[in-house]
């Protein structure tokens, strides 16, 4: 099921409406998103603000770069040692 994309600035805003006394059903219907959806935004970005948002984002895009440039790495050695184990 395809839903909307929301951005973190939009998701950050619906967190601090909910903080403001909205209903968290009234929430959910006026954005079109279901209450499961919402607590989970309330788990990961719960008390966040849009400045720390756009940290996560960058932070997590870091790791992701990183974990590509180890997986990569491991891989290079793998290979390396099988070369050196052969006998030529």
């Amino acid at each position: 099921m395809n839903g909307k994309r929301f951005t973190e600035e939009q998701i950050i805003k619906i967190l601090q409406e909910a903080d403001a006394g909205i209903k968290v059903e009234d929430l959910c219907r006026k954005h079109g998103m279901c209450s499961n959806t919402f607590y989970n935004w309330k788990a990961k970005y719960g008390g966040m603000s849009i400045s720390d948002a756009k940290r996560l984002k960058e932070l997590e895009e870091e790791n992701r770069r990183l974990k590509r440039l180890v997986a990569d790495q491991a891989l290079d050695m793998q290979v390396l040692k099988e070369i050196n184990s052969k006998n030529f």
